[in-house]
């Protein structure tokens, strides 16, 4: 018979699996805006004009300012991205730390 206390453990690490695929999917959608931003400045670099799009228009823009505004972007996604792994490591190293206690109880509740 598992105890109490083994009960919330395992239940404490299901919460935790559902956090970590909820970073892994906040993760993936930065890093496909990443994606799109590094090729935009990698288009930058071979065109003589540049456009910006404004809600449902497109207008003229300075290159040189767009290129800013992109790496600007660039950066704050590097940056959320970073911060979303140091999130997903302390996790995972929290969950393994519950799952080892979990699997200690358990033989221990199967010696009684």
């Amino acid at each position: 018979m598992v105890s109490k206390e083994t009960e919330q453990k395992i239940s404490q690490l299901q919460l935790m699996e559902q956090n970590a695929q909820q970073l892994m999917a906040q993760k993936q959608q930065f890093q496909a805006q990443l994606i799109e931003i590094e090729s935009a400045l990698k288009e930058l670099k071979t065109t003589k004009e540049s456009y910006k799009i404004i809600g449902n228009i497109m207008v003229k823009t300075g290159k040189e300012q767009l290129q800013k505004d992109l790496n600007s972007k660039k950066e704050m996604f590097e940056l959320r991205i970073k911060t979303l792994e140091k999130q997903e490591n302390k996790l995972k190293e929290k969950a393994k730390e519950i799952q080892s206690e979990v699997l200690k109880n358990m033989k221990n509740d199967g010696k009684d």
